[in-house]
């Protein structure tokens, strides 16, 4: 994957992509989660749908970029399987294998401390 020339995607694209083909809310609803307008969401999302289509059809790795952002949701990779989870609440183990060595990877903190 390192020698392929990459198609670089927002992070805000990535997101509007993740609420609304993974998530299945409407364009509203997404652009009320990442409070924008609606106009300014379908902006975003078909940007990055013709990055990955131009990824897809090219052969080229897709880097997944940003500034700084916040989000509610907790970020996890796994140690065992290398998954990536990203859940509402605070997991404990990895969705995919069951391990329990799995690391946070955004600052998010809640009240038990994890």
């Amino acid at each position: 994957m390192r020698n392929l020339e990459p198609v670089v995607l927002l992070f805000e694209e990535y997101e509007s992509l993740r609420l609304a083909d993974y998530e299945n809310l409407t364009q509203e609803e997404a652009a009320q989660k990442m409070n924008i307008s609606r106009p300014t969401f379908t902006r975003l999302y078909d940007k990055a749908r013709k990055s990955i289509a131009k990824a897809f059809v090219e052969g080229k790795a897709i880097f997944i970029q940003g500034g700084s952002y916040i989000t509610d949701d907790y970020w996890y990779r796994c140690h065992n399987c290398h998954e990536t989870m990203i859940t509402m609440k605070p997991a404990k183990s990895c969705r995919k294998c069951d391990s329990e060595d799995i690391i946070q990877l955004n600052d998010k903190k809640d009240a038990e401390g994890i």
